[in-house]
C-alpha cells in the first residue's frame, strides 16, 4: 500500500508543479500576445501544452565530456 501512496504523491506533485508553471505562461500570453499580434487568449491547458512544446523544442541535448 505504501508503494501506491508514493505513486499517487509523485503524480499529484507533478500535476501541481505543471499547473504552477502554466499559470505565469497563460497570464503573460494573455497580457502580451493579443494586444501586440492580435492573437487569441489561451486557457490553462493550452499553457501547459505550450510549456511542454517549448521544453521539447529548446531542450539542450549537448553532452560534453571533459577529460
Amino acid at each position: 500500500m505504501k508503494g501506491l501512496e508514493a505513486i499517487l504523491l509523485v503524480l499529484g506533485l507533478l500535476i501541481l508543479s505543471s499547473i504552477l508553471l502554466a499559470i505565469p505562461t497563460m497570464l503573460l500570453w494573455n497580457y502580451v500576445m493579443p494586444s501586440i499580434f492580435g492573437l487569441t487568449s489561451i486557457n490553462l491547458y493550452q499553457a501547459m501544452a505550450l510549456n511542454v512544446l517549448s521544453g521539447i523544442l529548446f531542450k539542450s541535448n549537448v553532452n560534453v565530456k571533459k577529460d
